[in-house]
């Protein structure tokens, strides 16, 4: 099982505001120092079959934007299966 890469391109980023992640200790308000996860869906192609998948991210990992470029790995032989790099975490 080998893994090849291809530029893919951000179609939307939801955030997914019922998961709260706190970031401070001590908070004054609700929403201070929170972060919350991301689901992104991906286009990427591989072989000229254009593929379409989602990926949930973690709220230390910075959401990218719509539009923006992500690396993608993906199984040879099952091109659906596939990652993201996006690059620094938060």
């Amino acid at each position: 099982m080998t893994e090849k890469e291809t530029k893919g391109v951000v179609l939307s980023a939801k955030k997914q505001w019922w998961l709260k992640v706190n970031t401070k200790a001590m908070r004054s308000g609700a929403l201070d120092g929170a972060t919350f996860p991301h689901i992104v869906k991906i286009l990427y192609t591989v072989d000229g079959k254009e593929y379409i998948g989602r990926k949930w991210l973690n709220a230390r990992v910075r959401c990218p934007a719509v539009g923006e470029s992500v690396t993608v790995s993906y199984r040879e032989d099952k091109p659906s299966k596939f990652s993201i790099s996006i690059g620094k975490a938060l």
